[in-house]
Protein backbone atom coordinates (compact mmCIF):
# COMPACT_ATOMS: atom_id res chain seq x y z
CA UNK A 1 0.00 0.00 0.00
CA UNK A 2 1.31 3.80 -0.10
CA UNK A 3 3.06 5.54 1.93
CA UNK A 4 1.82 7.67 5.37
CA UNK A 5 2.17 11.22 5.06
CA UNK A 6 3.36 11.19 8.44
CA UNK A 7 6.49 9.70 7.19
CA UNK A 8 7.32 11.84 4.59
CA UNK A 9 9.18 15.33 4.25
CA UNK A 10 6.93 18.12 3.01
CA UNK A 11 8.10 21.39 1.77
CA UNK A 12 5.02 23.94 1.91
CA UNK A 13 6.01 27.35 0.04
CA UNK A 14 4.62 30.21 -1.20
CA UNK A 15 5.63 33.33 -3.60
CA UNK A 16 4.50 36.57 -3.41
CA UNK A 17 5.36 38.44 -6.79
CA UNK A 18 5.46 41.84 -8.76
CA UNK A 19 2.40 40.95 -10.31
CA UNK A 20 0.56 37.57 -11.70
CA UNK A 21 1.95 36.46 -14.78
CA UNK A 22 5.10 35.39 -15.11
CA UNK A 23 4.70 35.10 -18.90
CA UNK A 24 4.39 39.35 -18.75
CA UNK A 25 7.49 39.47 -16.81
CA UNK A 26 6.23 39.33 -13.69
CA UNK A 27 8.63 38.08 -10.97
CA UNK A 28 8.89 36.90 -7.29
CA UNK A 29 10.07 39.26 -4.36
CA UNK A 30 9.67 36.63 -2.11
CA UNK A 31 9.94 33.20 -1.47
CA UNK A 32 8.84 31.41 1.79
CA UNK A 33 8.77 27.77 2.91
CA UNK A 34 8.81 25.23 6.08
CA UNK A 35 9.65 21.67 5.80
CA UNK A 36 7.95 19.03 7.67
CA UNK A 37 7.59 16.12 8.86
CA UNK A 38 4.23 14.66 10.11
CA UNK A 39 3.70 17.39 13.11
CA UNK A 40 7.78 17.97 13.19
CA UNK A 41 8.96 21.58 11.72
CA UNK A 42 12.43 21.12 10.31
CA UNK A 43 13.40 23.96 8.93
CA UNK A 44 12.62 27.32 7.21
CA UNK A 45 13.51 29.52 4.62
CA UNK A 46 12.38 32.92 4.04
CA UNK A 47 13.93 35.71 1.81
CA UNK A 48 12.72 38.45 0.20
CA UNK A 49 14.47 38.84 -3.78
CA UNK A 50 15.19 41.45 -5.90
CA UNK A 51 13.45 40.76 -9.27
CA UNK A 52 15.21 43.76 -10.93
CA UNK A 53 11.78 45.70 -11.99
CA UNK A 54 9.33 47.29 -10.79
CA UNK A 55 5.90 45.86 -8.42
CA UNK A 56 3.00 46.78 -9.77
CA UNK A 57 0.69 48.75 -7.78
CA UNK A 58 -1.74 46.12 -7.27
CA UNK A 59 1.01 43.58 -6.22
CA UNK A 60 1.72 46.36 -3.52
CA UNK A 61 -1.72 46.78 -2.71
CA UNK A 62 -2.03 43.24 -1.50
CA UNK A 63 1.38 42.15 -0.09
CA UNK A 64 2.87 45.11 0.91
CA UNK A 65 6.44 44.77 -0.58
CA UNK A 66 7.51 48.10 -1.84
CA UNK A 67 10.57 48.66 -3.92
CA UNK A 68 12.72 50.28 -0.93
CA UNK A 69 12.62 47.35 0.78
CA UNK A 70 13.64 44.95 -2.72
CA UNK A 71 16.70 47.37 -2.96
CA UNK A 72 18.88 45.29 -0.51
CA UNK A 73 17.32 41.89 -1.07
CA UNK A 74 19.42 39.23 -2.89
CA UNK A 75 18.97 38.48 -6.32
CA UNK A 76 17.12 35.86 -8.03
CA UNK A 77 20.49 34.06 -9.11
CA UNK A 78 21.06 33.81 -4.91
CA UNK A 79 17.99 32.94 -3.76
CA UNK A 80 16.09 30.56 -5.79
CA UNK A 81 19.64 28.27 -6.04
CA UNK A 82 19.38 27.53 -2.09
CA UNK A 83 15.79 27.33 -1.88
CA UNK A 84 16.01 24.51 -4.31
CA UNK A 85 18.52 22.97 -2.37
CA UNK A 86 16.09 23.43 0.79
CA UNK A 87 13.57 21.40 -1.54
CA UNK A 88 15.66 18.04 -2.19
CA UNK A 89 14.18 15.09 -1.23
CA UNK A 90 11.02 16.55 -0.04
CA UNK A 91 7.36 16.44 -1.10
CA UNK A 92 6.43 20.07 -2.36
CA UNK A 93 2.98 21.62 -0.77
CA UNK A 94 1.89 24.99 -2.28
CA UNK A 95 -2.01 26.25 -2.01
CA UNK A 96 -3.22 27.21 -5.47
CA UNK A 97 -0.29 25.23 -6.71
CA UNK A 98 0.10 26.11 -10.16
CA UNK A 99 0.50 29.47 -9.70
CA UNK A 100 3.54 29.65 -7.43
CA UNK A 101 5.36 27.06 -9.66
CA UNK A 102 4.45 29.08 -13.02
CA UNK A 103 6.76 31.64 -10.93
CA UNK A 104 9.16 28.91 -9.87
CA UNK A 105 9.53 27.28 -13.16
CA UNK A 106 9.97 30.83 -14.72
CA UNK A 107 13.00 31.85 -12.47
CA UNK A 108 14.47 28.91 -12.85
CA UNK A 109 14.34 29.08 -16.75
CA UNK A 110 15.66 32.61 -16.53
CA UNK A 111 18.52 31.77 -14.71
CA UNK A 112 19.09 28.51 -17.05
CA UNK A 113 17.88 25.57 -14.78
CA UNK A 114 15.71 22.67 -15.25
CA UNK A 115 12.06 23.55 -14.54
CA UNK A 116 10.25 21.61 -11.53
CA UNK A 117 8.45 18.62 -13.49
CA UNK A 118 9.32 15.40 -11.92
CA UNK A 119 8.26 16.13 -8.19
CA UNK A 120 4.52 15.48 -6.51
CA UNK A 121 3.13 18.50 -5.80
CA UNK A 122 0.28 18.50 -3.89
CA UNK A 123 -1.98 21.56 -4.56
CA UNK A 124 -3.62 22.34 -0.92
CA UNK A 125 -6.24 24.30 -3.01
CA UNK A 126 -7.30 21.05 -4.68
CA UNK A 127 -7.28 19.26 -0.96
CA UNK A 128 -9.35 21.26 -0.11
CA UNK A 129 -11.96 21.67 -3.01
CA UNK A 130 -12.17 17.93 -2.13
CA UNK A 131 -12.21 17.60 1.46
CA UNK A 132 -14.61 20.37 2.26
CA UNK A 133 -16.90 20.59 -0.86
CA UNK A 134 -19.51 23.58 -1.24
CA UNK A 135 -17.63 26.40 0.40
CA UNK A 136 -18.44 29.88 -0.78
CA UNK A 137 -14.78 30.72 -1.31
CA UNK A 138 -11.78 28.88 -1.48
CA UNK A 139 -9.46 31.64 -0.82
CA UNK A 140 -6.76 30.59 1.44
CA UNK A 141 -8.50 32.72 4.47
CA UNK A 142 -11.80 31.53 3.74
CA UNK A 143 -10.77 28.06 3.97
CA UNK A 144 -8.81 28.58 7.01
CA UNK A 145 -11.71 30.43 8.60
CA UNK A 146 -14.32 27.33 7.60
CA UNK A 147 -11.87 25.36 9.80
CA UNK A 148 -11.72 27.39 12.72
CA UNK A 149 -8.38 29.03 12.33
CA UNK A 150 -8.15 32.18 13.93
CA UNK A 151 -4.99 33.51 11.83
CA UNK A 152 -5.64 36.01 9.23
CA UNK A 153 -3.93 35.67 5.50
CA UNK A 154 -1.23 38.48 5.11
CA UNK A 155 -0.26 38.04 1.64
CA UNK A 156 3.49 37.90 2.88
CA UNK A 157 5.26 34.48 1.92
CA UNK A 158 5.89 33.19 5.64
CA UNK A 159 3.04 33.89 6.97
CA UNK A 160 0.69 32.21 4.33
CA UNK A 161 3.06 29.39 4.40
CA UNK A 162 2.47 29.11 8.26
CA UNK A 163 -1.35 29.05 7.22
CA UNK A 164 -1.27 27.11 4.94
CA UNK A 165 0.30 24.76 7.11
CA UNK A 166 -2.47 25.10 9.64
CA UNK A 167 -4.66 24.20 6.72
CA UNK A 168 -2.97 21.47 5.83
CA UNK A 169 -2.83 20.20 9.05
CA UNK A 170 -6.52 20.15 9.47
CA UNK A 171 -7.69 18.76 5.80
CA UNK A 172 -5.61 15.74 6.41
CA UNK A 173 -7.30 15.27 10.36
CA UNK A 174 -10.54 15.51 8.07
CA UNK A 175 -9.56 12.69 5.89
CA UNK A 176 -7.94 10.44 8.58
CA UNK A 177 -11.34 10.42 10.25
CA UNK A 178 -13.35 9.74 7.13
CA UNK A 179 -11.22 6.79 6.50
CA UNK A 180 -10.78 5.57 9.76
CA UNK A 181 -7.19 5.37 9.48
CA UNK A 182 -3.52 6.90 8.72
CA UNK A 183 -3.66 9.18 5.93
CA UNK A 184 -1.63 8.09 2.61
CA UNK A 185 -0.12 9.55 -0.09
CA UNK A 186 -2.83 8.77 -2.79
CA UNK A 187 -5.04 10.17 -0.41
CA UNK A 188 -3.96 14.03 -0.70
CA UNK A 189 -2.74 13.75 -4.54
CA UNK A 190 -5.23 11.20 -6.63
CA UNK A 191 -7.73 13.98 -6.38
Amino acid sequence: MGQCIEEIEFTIFDTETTGLDPQSKDRIVELAAIRIRDKDRLAYFDSLINPGRAVSFEAFKVNKISEEMLFSAPSPSEVIPKFMEFIQGSYLCSYNAGFDLSFLNNELNLLGFKEIKDVLVVDILKLARNTIPNLESYALWSVAKSLGIKDVQRHRALADVELTLQVFYLLNDIIKQRLGQPVKLENITNI
